[in-house]
């Protein structure tokens, strides 16, 4: 393993510590120049297997093309590369199975040379035929998902993760990452920011007794966090001294997920306003924005709803009226049903959220355990988040979009998804605790004053 820097902390893991607690991943280089190492890496982790790089028309020229060049020259016996043409390549099931189907004509182990599209494409596809595996060279710092278990994949309308094997291997060359547009630097930074909020909501999960924080995971993904996100402008100009704790800070977040064989580690309501815009078919000017940015606009929006808990009189809260408006499963059912009428995936919306249906006895039980622990968790959760006005500031310097209008949705839409979100996936977020306590709501982030104001209709007087 070739890391420049070590990402962490005092309480973090370092890259070579967090690669031993990889399930699946054996070999990670990070650093300048690292890319002619590809086939030394190929050759360790893939004895006497041929090889097939997978790329799209943009990473061919840039990386694939040098890759399968260098392969041959080892003696690496490679068939024809694999060149996705669709101009429109989205994570999609029928660009998995157009993949699957050439795989399934040689037994060649896939190469994936690109950034999330590819990689999640080839994961997937890779496992679905059998292959011992696979090796990723990233060629942008635009996601975490590069050493994450899993694919996100759109299936029957539904954004979906399917359970699949992380890369056996990953190379991310600096000099190539540095050089990426640098509209897919900013949506990485603002996806690694998304780490501040899902912490939050891990605490909050741990705190109610929903879900207790594995130490290891956490240690691994907030560890270097910090150090990832400390210089937007060096990130946003390429400067390697800047690129290189992002890209760490999200090689981390993927083994954090394949350390505990769940997206928690990385994922919390801000995923949940991406997935759900996903599952909408949500595209702003033709094209669908990319996940980075949708999960910007969403982690400044769910750390404003923060803000709100914080300053909010959890320790006066009387819980006998929220457990009475609580509703049974029927009736919660049939409000989830008509929240999602006309969509192609109410099925889901039900389905996850009878997951985490809970009574209104647990409710009251949730609720007295925030109210027993607020001090103390009140301190965590404001140690966690970033203040939303650096947040926000860190954002802009990086290129990343911050206001809603900016990815296609409108105010009034975003403050819609504070609620419907909550549906989309069993996972216990700040969302369902506002769900439990309806004055904990977003509502006044869009009051006039408020950061998103939405302007009341002018009266008109006849």
């Amino acid at each position: 393993m070739n890391g420049s820097a070590t990402a962490g902390s005092a309480a973090g893991l370092s890259l070579e510590e967090a690669l031993r607690s990889a399930r699946e991943t054996r070999a990670l280089l990070v650093g300048a120049g690292v890319l002619r190492e590809t086939a030394r890496i190929f050759r360790e982790q893939f004895p006497g297997c041929n090889a097939v790089v997978v790329a799209d028309e943009q990473t061919y020229s840039v990386a694939a093309k040098p890759v399968a060049e260098a392969l041959q020259l080892a003696g690496v016996h490679c068939v024809k590369p694999f060149i996705f043409k669709d101009p429109a390549l989205y994570a999609e099931m029928r660009f998995v199975e157009e993949l699957e189907a050439s795989l399934g004509q040689h037994d060649a182990v896939p190469i994936a040379v690109g950034s999330g599209t590819v990689n999640d494409l080839t994961k997937l596809a890779a496992h679905r035929v059998g292959r011992p595996g696979y090796l990723s060279v990233a060629t942008a710092a635009s996601m975490d998902g590069y050493t994450a278990f899993g694919a996100s994949i759109t299936y029957r309308g539904a954004k979906q993760t399917f359970d699949c094997p992380a890369p056996r291997a990953v190379i991310a060359d600096i000099d190539i990452i540095r050089r990426a547009p640098p509209e897919m630097t900013a949506s990485g930074y603002a996806d690694l920011a998304a780490k501040l909020t899902a912490g939050a909501d891990w605490i909050l999960a741990d705190a109610l007794g929903v879900e207790p924080i594995d130490p290891r995971a956490w240690a691994i993904v907030q560890g270097g966090l910090r150090d990832g996100l400390a210089d937007p402008v060096g990130a946003q100009s390429g400067d390697a001294a800047a690129i290189t704790p992002l890209v760490e800070g999200l090689m981390l977040g993927g083994f954090a997920m394949q350390w505990s064989k769940s997206s928690r580690p990385a994922s919390g309501a801000e995923h949940q306003f991406s997935h759900l815009w996903d599952m909408e078919h949500h595209v702003h000017d033709g094209i669908a924005p990319s996940h980075g940015f949708k999960v910007g606009v969403a982690t400044l929006a769910i750390t404003r709803l923060y803000e709100h808990l914080l300053a909010y009189d959890v320790e006066a809260l009387n819980p006998e009226p929220c457990v009475e408006f609580w509703p049974e499963w029927e009736r919660s059912e049939s409000l989830i049903r008509q929240r999602f009428a006309g969509t192609d995936f109410i099925e889901t919306a039900v389905a996850e959220s009878r997951a985490k249906y809970v009574s209104g006895a647990v409710v009251r039980e949730q609720l007295g355990r925030l109210k027993a622990c607020w001090p103390e968790l009140r301190e965590r959760l404001a140690a966690q988040l970033m203040p939303s006005a650096e947040l926000k500031r860190r954002l802009q310097l990086v290129g990343a979009p911050t206001e809603p209008e900016q990815i296609g949705i409108s105010r009034e839409r975003l403050r819609e998804t504070f609620t419907r979100a909550c549906s989309i996936r069993r996972r216990f977020t700040i969302l369902d605790l506002s769900a439990r306590v309806g004055s904990l709501s977003a509502s006044p982030l869009f009051l006039p004053g408020a950061p998103w104001e939405i302007p009341r209709p002018s009266r008109r007087y006849d």
